[in-house]
């Protein structure tokens, strides 16, 4: 099984190759926001939203830039979704803090399924995005599949070109690393 896993792995790290114009494109936007000290707030669900907060960590560690992930304070979150439906958690938490050149970072295996709102599971990431991109913010997604509504909504869409979930996690996870190690390694030079 795990050699099947690797093997899979591999032939969609292949196919990702032809993204590195994206990944550039992302690493300039972030880098620009370190130097115009604006927020990057990260969000996804799920797993996402441990990828999610694992690429504040780097963002911040590694590069220096202000990282914040959006789902990080569970007291916040449940009082959010508490008062204001799941639907608004990401939105409400950028309202007020988000600013114009600050950019918003969703991660989600699906991109988004939809603009239905009988679909909550990932309206919360479609609603930050349209408020980012609204409040002339600037918005990266991380996608596998076909790339969901990340595709349309966002400034630039990574997509993992794999349906299979494992895989899609695996390597936004990679993706995340390669970033913040370019501009690691760029500030060392």
């Amino acid at each position: 099984m795990s050699v099947k896993f690797l093997t899979e792995v591999q032939g969609v790290i292949e196919k990702l190759k032809d993204q590195e114009y994206q990944w550039g494109r992302v690493k300039h936007i972030l880098s620009n926001a370190r130097t115009n000290n604006q927020q990057v707030f990260l969000c996804g669900n799920g797993g996402s939203a441990g990828t999610a907060e694992h690429l504040a960590c780097d963002l911040f560690k590694m590069a220096n830039i202000d990282a914040r992930n959006l789902g990080e304070n569970f007291p916040l979150v449940t009082a959010i979704i508490n008062d204001d439906g799941w639907e608004n958690l990401y939105r409400n938490q950028l309202k007020g803090t988000f600013k114009k050149g600050d950019v918003l970072i969703a991660i989600s295996v699906h991109g988004g399924s939809g603009k239905d709102k009988a679909d909550l599971w990932s309206q919360n990431l479609l609603n930050a995005i349209e408020y980012a991109n609204n409040n002339d913010g600037l918005t990266i997604g991380f996608s596998g599949f076909d790339g969901g509504e990340f595709k349309n909504l966002c400034n630039i869409n990574i997509i993992v070109p794999s349906e299979s979930t494992p895989i899609v996690e695996s390597l936004h996870c990679l993706i995340g690393h390669l970033i913040s190690f370019a501009l690691y390694e760029g500030d060392r030079k």
